[in-house]
């Protein structure tokens, strides 16, 4: 028996997942994204069918995605064609079914709360690190959104003026319109434009973190991506103070990167005090569905986000 679902949505990409009462894997459905928005809606709508078809009747849905939604109900994100648009709504509306709509970092840290690195801790921070930065925060095992709902929105605070400073990098203009966010610098491709400015070097983040043992500039680099993730880890830490932080995206998957963040958020901590453990993301990639799922769920039905 079906007891909820979860659409990973993405820019190339919006898997569904259905999954029974003991959150076991029973179906998936994978799409390719589209490019225009009438035509992103049909796909969603047509994966929302899809589901209360599998499942035999209504159950909840949930959609997790990169970006935002603000009070009036429009989404703002980048990597889909929506930004302005009215997407939960027309997404219901056209399902003829509610969905609640959840970002997708916010997501995956309810995921690893319930059922991931995070399980059995009371506060768990996701902090996501691949083409853009973001995460959330599960309080027993549950997110509680703020009247604002930008919570979570990491990748927008301000770079650390001390690292900036201290290699006297330039000031990069953020796709959301301000200047000097930290994912300018610490997000795949401002990894590889830093790189760029502080070697004259073209590197992919891979290829720069393969690197950073065995050539002296991509160490260097490598180090000033510690040091300014590392700025911002501990911003969180002191503003927070979570038990656990769980790294997800695709610069977790660089070997001994949590490791290395680990001593660089120690490094920085006011002595005398601790950090907590930062571990990588054990769901991969069924997090995002499934804890898209898992709000959906939690929603009870009674005041899901499709408006």
């Amino acid at each position: 028996m079906i007891a909820a679902a979860g659409i990973d949505l993405g820019g190339t990409k919006s898997e569904v997942q259905l999954f029974d009462a003991n959150w076991r894997l029973v179906n998936k459905r994978r799409d390719a994204t589209p490019g225009d928005y009438d035509a992103l809606v049909a796909m969603l709508s047509e994966q929302v069918r899809w589901v209360l078809d599998q499942a035999g009747g209504p159950v909840p849905v949930g959609v997790g995605a990169a970006g935002l939604v603000d009070p009036d109900g429009n989404a703002f994100t980048a990597n889909l064609p929506a930004k302005g648009r009215r997407l939960p709504a027309d997404i219901a509306a056209a399902a003829g079914h509610p969905i609640t709509y959840v970002n997708d970092c916010r997501a995956l840290a309810l995921s690893e709360a319930a059922f991931g690195a995070g399980r059995g801790h009371a506060t768990v921070m996701s902090l996501i690190l691949g083409t853009g930065v973001g995460g959330g925060i599960a309080y027993d095992g549950q997110l509680r959104p703020g009247p604002v709902g930008t919570g979570g929105e990491f990748g927008h605070t301000p770079a650390s003026a001390a690292v900036v400073s201290a290699h006297e990098l330039p000031i990069y203009q953020c796709g959301c319109g301000r200047m000097g966010c930290v994912e300018t610098y610490i997000a795949g491709p401002g990894l590889a434009r830093m790189a760029r400015d502080l070697t004259g070097r073209d590197w992919t983040p891979e290829t720069l973190a393969a690197a950073r043992s065995s050539d002296a500039e991509a160490g260097r680099v490598w180090d000033v991506w510690l040091a300014m993730t590392g700025d911002l880890l501990l911003s969180l830490v002191q503003t927070v103070d979570p038990d656990v932080i769980v790294l997800g995206g695709g610069l977790s998957r660089v070997p001994n990167v949590a490791e290395d963040l680990g001593a660089a958020l120690r490094g920085g901590q006011i002595a005398g005090f601790g950090a907590p453990p930062i571990v990588l993301a054990e769901g991969g990639d069924a997090s995002g569905a499934r804890g898209a799922a898992l709000a959906a769920l939690n929603a009870s039905w009674e005041g899901p986000r499709d408006d």
